[in-house]
């Protein structure tokens, strides 16, 4: 995929205003590019439009600031531009898939959790009766890694919100997803080691990730080609990671053990 050096600009240009309004025709005046030109060069380097992306890493911000800070939840809001508590608690409900005060009590429980992840001897078996509604593949890293993987199947190029299918894996290797309804798909990937601490599983910034931005159309009575993923250290493009994973650790749990 082509990269374009202006969105890299424009990605630490948005870094340095996070906390000043940004509208797509200032971004685009900073490279010189009509908004529409720009827009699209942007959706297709990064997966989202540039405003989304703006958006996303001011939640990034938010889940920084009620880790880190003592600020209320009000208060964060405003910070990052959002007129009332109401707005900002619903759009962070939605997009990291818990409330704020939910996400900021999650860290009691983080530490806790991959400890139980770590001590299971069984985990999702692979099996298919059917090779239509399946998406599978293999997960690889590019450096060796010991810990878990979170993999899913999400509606944006984004992890963002709980994932259509989505599971947990003890290694790299084989995943699949089965009885997937037919839609369009975008696979992301993260992983974290089993030493991580319990902010950085909240705040994952480090992480080794993967994404394909090219959607995956699963219809039905076709088989979908197997996607593969690569985890790599975190890119200047790669989206913020806003999905809460001790969420996705405690849905896994209960899912699958009862725990």
């Amino acid at each position: 995929m082509k990269r374009y050096q202006e969105i890299d600009d424009i990605i630490a240009y948005i870094h340095q205003h996070i906390y000043s309004p940004i509208s797509l025709t200032d971004l685009a005046n900073q490279v010189s590019y009509s908004p529409y030109h720009f827009s699209r060069i942007f959706k297709k380097q990064i997966g989202i439009s540039p405003l989304y992306y703006v958006s996303s890493l001011r939640l990034q911000k938010a889940k920084e600031m009620l880790l880190e800070t003592n600020f209320t939840i009000r208060d964060i809001g405003l910070e990052l531009g959002h007129q009332s508590l109401g707005t900002f608690t619903t759009q962070f409900t939605e997009r990291v898939g818990q409330s704020p005060s939910q996400f900021r009590k999650a860290i009691f429980e983080a530490d806790n959790q991959l400890e139980s992840l770590q001590n299971l001897s069984v985990w999702d078996p692979l099996s298919s009766e059917s090779p239509f509604n399946v998406v599978k593949g293999t997960v690889k890293a590019e450096q060796p890694f010991h810990g878990v993987i979170f993999i899913g199947l999400f509606q944006k190029s984004i992890p963002e919100s709980m994932p259509s299918y989505g599971t947990l894996l003890p290694a790299v290797g084989n995943y699949q997803f089965l009885n997937v309804n037919p839609g369009i798909y975008f696979l992301m990937a993260t992983a974290v080691s089993w030493r991580t601490e319990a902010t950085d599983i909240l705040l994952p910034h480090t992480t080794l990730r993967a994404r394909n931005i090219k959607p995956i159309i699963v219809q039905n009575n076709m088989i979908v080609p197997p996607q593969n993923l690569t985890l790599h250290q975190p890119k200047l493009d790669d989206p913020p990671i806003l999905v809460s994973l001790p969420l996705l650790m405690k849905t896994f749990l209960r899912r699958n053990f009862s725990i």
